[in-house]
């Protein structure tokens, strides 16, 4: 890097790039803003191939194959490998790098559930990975610091650096020359950002990688869609879309036109939210009774942060009865406990598993800290904790079934996580809404959270005034319930800015 761009020349891509490119492999995850759109952050990187018949020059046109509708774009930053490389460190991978560009993984989702999960069929149509039109030094360039945009008829549709990557670029060519050689030549796609969307015949795609700092740049990668004339034959997979194809390919179910089912992030809005913390977990226990959920709170519980109240959206944690071989294979390295922990965001609400078993630590001070500096709200187990004071003395409330000194093995396997779990005798399932403080855990299902926000607000808003009244000297009889009377005297309250009784 550092080197100055006037004395650059750089090389175009053309036939003889694609001719040393003896595999193209791709990245499933990569952005943050792209895993944030999917719901999930994966812990490493996973990958799929794409066929080295589909590289294509700047200007090559793409064809949408008669008979489907959902040819999406993936704007991405492609690295040409420009040295064998064989399981090489992290530290040294990008010296492997001979090149990168601008790439578009372009793909027909119409066609993804044939592929079983490889993305053969989807993926590896003619003309859907073109590349260029220049190729940038990799020793020249940053690669924490590229930025990549692409513009869709001309609005700009991706902008991203690659400053938000989950995984580096040199993770990613480390991990991969583990178990195959990657060859100079070879194409690496490193995932798209968010945004990508759908594209339809006449649609003009164009993406650019730029290395600001350096004054280096691709250019614009230009793809114009053309129908395609062709249907798929009989003896083979027709075209089929399924919701989630169509939500995948435009990015957003609403940018899909699909119907979901609301999130816990999407129903806690700073207003639902304001509400919900405003009144007690018994009022919000009465709404849910109403609505024929009695069976919503986490039992038995202690709270280290006494009277705290916290809510957020759950993430979750299951730990199986320990088996010896199984918790050999899963309880060590990096399990799903410390995975888990690891990709908690702000907001969430850590609830694991653990059957009630007081007979072990679920988690101790250590992992309790990785959890409080990733910005979780709190911690639910109905399980035991280790190194209770000091997990205590943290400022993430954290809710247990006590204290043991014994290390996560002698009673539990960490299993998996993002699933559904059995907490204190309910069920909690990721996204739930989870509200706790010393006198009770509650769960909230998101499609409800709305409206029980508003009527706890106007319940509390009741019991106010029944409170005062009764602390006042009025009788019981005809104030709770209040009968008609009262029921007048309540609204006039209201109407007057509820004045102190």
């Amino acid at each position: 890097m550092g080197n100055d761009a006037s004395t650059i020349a750089l090389v175009q891509v053309d036939q003889s790039t694609f001719d040393k490119a003896g595999k193209v492999l791709a990245v499933h995850l990569s952005y943050s803003s792209r895993a944030a759109q999917r719901g999930r952050t994966p812990a490493f990187p996973s990958y799929f191939m794409k066929a080295s018949s589909s590289l294509a020059v700047s200007g090559s046109p793409v064809e949408r194959p008669a008979g489907t509708e959902l040819l999406a774009f993936e704007g991405e930053i492609a690295l040409v490998i420009g040295a064998d490389a064989r399981r090489v460190s992290v530290e040294d991978a990008w010296a492997y790098v001979g090149s990168v560009t601008a790439s578009n993984d372009l793909g027909v989702y119409d066609m993804k559930y044939a592929d079983k999960g490889s993305n053969i069929r989807s993926k590896s149509g003619d003309g859907y990975t073109p590349m260029g039109p220049a190729l940038l030094p990799a020793a020249s360039v940053d690669p924490a610091a590229l930025r990549i945009r692409t513009w869709v008829n001309g609005e700009l549709a991706q902008d991203a650096s690659t400053a938000e990557l989950i995984f580096s670029f040199a993770q990613i060519v480390a991990d991969l020359s583990q178990q195959m050689t990657l060859k100079a030549g070879d194409v690496i796609l490193t995932g798209t950002p968010a945004g990508s969307s759908v594209i339809v015949p006449g649609d003009l795609v164009e993406v650019q990688v730029d290395d600001e700092a350096a004054g280096l740049s691709t250019g614009r990668l230009g793809t114009t869609v053309v129908e395609g004339t062709e249907s798929f034959a009989a003896f083979g997979n027709q075209p089929k879309i399924a919701d989630a194809d169509r939500i995948d390919a435009f990015g957003t179910a609403a940018k899909a036109g699909v119907e979901t089912a609301i999130t816990g992030k999407e129903a806690l809005t700073d207003d639902v939210k304001a509400k919900l913390m405003s009144v007690a977990t018994a009022t919000i226990s009465g709404a849910l009774r109403k609505r024929g959920l009695n069976n919503v709170s986490v039992d038995g519980l202690q709270a280290t942060k006494g009277m705290t109240k916290v809510i957020g959206t759950a993430r979750t944690l299951r730990y199986v009865p320990n088996r010896e071989d199984l918790f050999k294979s899963h309880g060590g390295g990096y399990n799903a406990q410390k995975r888990v922990m690891d990709s908690i965001v702000p907001g969430e609400i850590l609830v694991m598993e653990a059957r009630g078993e007081k007979g072990s630590g679920t988690l101790g001070d250590i992992l309790a800290m990785r959890t409080q500096v990733r910005g979780a709200a709190a911690i639910i187990t109905d399980g035991g904790v280790r190194d209770l004071d000091a997990v205590a003395a943290l400022d993430i409330p954290t809710f247990h079934n006590g204290a043991h000194p014994a290390v996560l093995g002698r009673k539990h396997v960490p299993w998996d996580y993002d699933v559904a779990v059995g907490c204190g005798g309910t069920t909690v399932v990721p996204g739930d809404i989870v509200i706790a403080d010393a006198d009770g855990i509650l769960v909230i299902p998101p499609h409800l959270a709305a409206e029980i926000a508003d009527e706890v607000v106007e319940s509390e808003r009741q019991d106010t005034f029944v409170f005062c009244n009764i602390k006042n000297g009025n009788k019981i009889e005809g104030l709770f319930p209040m009968n008609a009377d009262w029921k007048a005297k309540y609204n006039q309250w209201v109407a007057d800015g509820e004045p102190e009784i």
